[in-house]
């Protein structure tokens, strides 16, 4: 009954609390740089407050300036974006004759183009590309969501392109090559060059269409083991007519879906009646808009992911030893080799030397370490590893170090009984 008498003034307490916000800035230490589950790509400086300019007031979205009537939203990035496509490519005329759109993710822009371009028409797509990626999304269930009729070419591990010439009928919309994502194939496998798929595009009037999806602009980490064939400068280059990828990704911006192409094709979808359900908001532009003007200035460096794909891993050590020597002596910590990922279904193989800082607590097992880093304001996750927890700083931004040190020596040591 005391309970009961006592519970208006708990609830009335309770509705004093200022609110919690559920989404909550985390650091990443595991080492993974493009994590799904965390976010993926942070956004550089200049994104950030070119987001924050144009999101405290109103801005020109869809407003011309010069002429003071209604505008169009796509040309905030559209010339930017092909002036970097094509440089990348290193082709002069690339943006006259070429258009690009934004969406809001790289699912929503393949979805669109099958949509407009396939609908009740065959698509040509290996065996060995019909692939899934996180959240169950499957090639070809888009492919029949969209109305587009999938014809598979090839076996799973071997492609020629005599296979796509056989199956070319009349009513053949699309000639589509996926990116493989999050898995690859080694051994006896084979598929054609993407120039040859191209010029047999050509040859049957059939537009080739490459869900690229990693956003990798050029082969700036091939040394990490990542392919380095499959870049988007790489289909530019080779005349593909429609490419699509993700922003958040290896192009290091927001979450969006860019999709660039020739200009008659990009105007069809550009009027299917789907393009504005799956359009993005000014603060997209925004960041992104930021994000590509760090390409087209050089300045790559202003970019999160390109610094931690770039950082040598001496200086990661560095960090790593300056940080052990910090924590406190109730926690065993050690500096370890170990070894990033780029994650986010971009380079499944692609591994980058790294170091961590190694965490053991006497009488907390690896779980209850972890749990408590995670209980943390910011929040620091980490990841276990022979019974240890380690804190890859790559995907650390420096000025957080001293952060680790003090929430880490901080952990009430209550907090540590090991689980049974």
């Amino acid at each position: 009954m005391h309970r009961l008498e006592t519970l208006p003034e708990a609830i009335a307490e309770r509705l004093k609390m200022p609110v919690e916000f559920s989404l909550r800035r985390v650091i990443n230490a595991t080492g993974v740089i493009l994590h799904t589950n965390l976010g993926r790509a942070p956004l550089s400086r200049q994104a950030l407050d070119h987001l924050v300019e144009v999101a405290l007031g109103y801005s020109n979205l869809e407003f011309d300036l010069e002429t003071g009537e209604r505008g169009s939203r796509d040309v905030h990035v559209e010339s930017l974006l092909l002036s970097v496509l094509g440089e990348a490519a290193n082709l002069a005329g690339f943006a006259g004759a070429h258009r690009a759109i934004v969406v809001n993710n790289c699912a929503a822009a393949t979805y669109l183009v099958l949509h407009s371009l396939a609908k009740g028409k065959e698509v040509l797509v290996s065996r060995g590309e019909l692939v899934e990626i996180g959240g169950g999304f499957r090639i070809p269930e888009i492919l029949s969501a969209s109305g587009a009729i999938l014809t598979e070419v090839g076996t799973t591990n071997r492609t020629r392109l005599s296979d796509y010439e056989e199956a070319l009928t009349l009513n053949t919309g699309l000639i589509l090559r996926v990116h493989q994502s999050n898995f690859s194939m080694e051994g006896f496998v084979e598929s054609p060059r993407l120039a040859e798929l191209v010029a047999l595009g050509k040859r049957a009037n059939v537009p080739v269409f490459i869900d690229q999806g990693t956003g990798q602009l050029g082969s700036f980490f091939s040394s990490a083991g990542a392919a380095g064939g499959f870049t988007l400068a790489h289909c530019i280059a080779h005349g593909c007519d429609l490419v699509t990828v993700s922003g958040d990704k290896l192009l290091g911006g927001p979450q969006c879906g860019i999709l660039a192409g020739k200009k008659d094709l990009v105007e069809r979808i550009r009027k299917n009646p789907l393009f504005r359900t799956f359009r993005v908001d000014k603060l997209v532009y925004a960041a992104l808009e930021a994000t590509l003007a760090a390409y087209f200035s050089r300045q790559t460096e202003q970019i999160p992911i390109l610094r931690m794909l770039d950082t040598p891993p001496e200086q990661i050590k560095q960090r790593c030893e300056r940080v052990v020597e910090g924590i406190n002596s109730r926690f065993s910590a050690i500096v370890v080799a170990t070894e990033s990922v780029i994650g986010g279904g971009t380079a499944p193989n692609a591994k980058l030397p790294s170091y961590a800082a190694s965490l053991r607590c006497p009488g907390t097992d690896a779980p209850a370490l972890l749990s408590a880093l995670r209980r943390l304001d910011p929040p620091i996750i980490g990841r276990i590893q022979d019974e240890q927890v380690l804190l890859d700083l790559r995907t650390v931004e420096p000025e957080a170090d001293s952060y680790l040190i003090a929430a880490i020596n901080g952990i009430p040591s209550t907090t540590g009984e090991a689980a049974s």
